[in-house]
């Protein structure tokens, strides 16, 4: 056989095998949605829709699911999930008209969507609302009362949307883009639903609208939460739940915790102060409140003024009004005080803090920064502050829009930027399974002489 024909062949088979190998290596990866029906960020969806469909983009293990989600957003399903064939697999649900829906093919907990392999599948939201569907009795729209409702929508934005300048965005060129949509919706919900997708290009969470009681976002984040509620309640002491909103533990050397998920509800909250009320005399104490995104800001001034003797400037904000000359009126100052009749603890203190804290829970970062001694730990906030105010489209549809510009204690705006940490404390998925550098930064500061 000729030498050079040997050769040919002999690199013809390298090439293949290198072929093989750069081919196994293309699914290697985690497996990821490439196609959903309905798909993410659909509107007007059949309600008669009977089943969510996802395909992943390689072979996946049949041995489970995680279809993720919960309460009213969550559909109603009519069975239990299936894999029609080793990529693609079926939900079968039962749709209402006129609905906003969320789930999620795995997230950072549930992860039973995996490949062949045994690697789980990137997580992939799907929010869609559904349309009227063909039962009817929602108000018909006329043309008059779709092109009044741009106008008044366009004309809020300019004079009332405190960020309306934020992200430089083309405003006129959107209303553009979605004009025909919403000039072409047969209902207030549709109209909605395409408002919202115009209002989505603000990455504004306290941008919403709502027709009659049905509420419709426009902007959903995406985060890399930095706790585990598993992993904290079993590396911490004594771990309870006193409340729906408080979590509590104690380590021996005389290390208080006490975890605080939301600012929202007044009886909820009493429990942290019977905690604190408890820990008034422990050596140190940590204030968790990763998971937490805000509420009441005045709930959250009554828990930090348990830290500070004297009123202290903790924010300022403006208001947007077309009154003031740059469209502004004057700061108004923001200050944390002792609320009588509550608990007064002296000790040393940290807060913990990740990118899942937003709205009135960064108020509540900046009262603590206030705090003589206390730092901040963890990793920086979310950045969304609006105070938002309703106002009437005059079509059935409200739309509600930030009022102010919220700010730091020195004026500046913290709008998409978050609040620092004092010391930042890096962690990863993975890494939270089994251990909590958050926390153990936490103890480590609180710990030294």
């Amino acid at each position: 056989m000729n030498r050079q024909f040997i050769r040919a062949e002999k690199n013809l088979w390298i090439i293949l095998a290198l072929s093989a190998v750069c081919a196994s290596t293309a699914v290697a990866g985690p497996p990821k949605v490439i196609r959903a029906v309905p798909d993410n960020g659909q509107i007007d969806v059949d309600p008669n829709l009977r089943e969510i469909r996802v395909t992943f983009d390689q072979d996946m293990s049949r041995g489970g699911f995680s279809w993720v989600g919960g309460g009213p957003s969550y559909p109603k399903t009519r069975g239990k999930p299936r894999w029609v064939n080793p990529r693609t697999c079926v939900l079968p649900v039962t749709l209402e008209p006129n609905h906003n829906y969320w789930l999620s093919i795995n997230n950072n907990k549930f992860k039973k969507f995996r490949s062949r392999r045994g690697v789980s599948a990137k997580p992939y939201p799907i929010s869609f609302t559904t349309g009227v569907g063909t039962s009817g009795g929602a108000k018909k729209l006329s043309g008059e009362d779709k092109r009044q409702a741009m106008n008044e929508l366009q004309r809020a934005l300019k004079e009332r949307y405190s960020y309306y300048d934020r992200l430089g965005l083309d405003w006129p060129g959107l209303f553009q883009k979605y004009g025909p949509e919403m000039a072409g919706a047969k209902s207030p919900a549709s109209f909605g639903k395409v408002a919202a997708k115009l209002l989505a290009h603000a990455k504004d969470m306290h941008i919403w609208l709502k027709v009659g009681g049905q509420r419709i976002g426009t902007f959903r984040r995406s985060i890399a939460r930095n706790y585990n509620m598993d992993t904290l309640a079993r590396m911490i002491p004594h771990w309870r739940k006193a409340s729906s909103c408080v979590y509590h533990g104690q380590y021996e050397d005389g290390i208080g915790y006490i975890m605080i998920t939301s600012w929202s509800d007044r009886d909820a909250l009493e429990a942290a102060f019977e905690v604190l009320d408890d820990f008034l005399d422990v050596k140190g104490l940590i204030i968790d409140v990763r998971p937490n995104a805000g509420g009441s800001e005045t709930l959250a001034q009554h828990f930090a003024g348990c830290f500070v003797e004297k009123p202290v400037l903790y924010a300022k904000h403006v208001y947007r009004s077309t009154d003031y000359p740059g469209g502004f009126d004057k700061p108004h100052k923001r200050v944390l005080q002792r609320k009588k009749g509550r608990p007064r603890y002296r000790g040393k203190v940290v807060v913990l803090m990740g990118p899942a804290n937003m709205s009135s829970c960064e108020a509540f970062l900046l009262m603590m920064k206030q705090v003589p001694g206390c730092k901040l730990i963890g990793e920086r906030s979310f950045g969304s502050s609006g105070n938002p105010k309703a106002v009437d489209l005059g079509n059935g549809v409200r739309v509600f829009l930030p009022s102010w510009k919220a700010m730091r204690a020195d004026g500046s705006v913290f709008e998409g930027k978050g609040i620092s940490p004092d010391i930042l404390a890096k962690t990863t998925e993975e890494e939270l399974t089994i251990r909590d550098r958050v926390l153990e930064a936490g103890l480590s500061f609180l710990r030294k002489p």
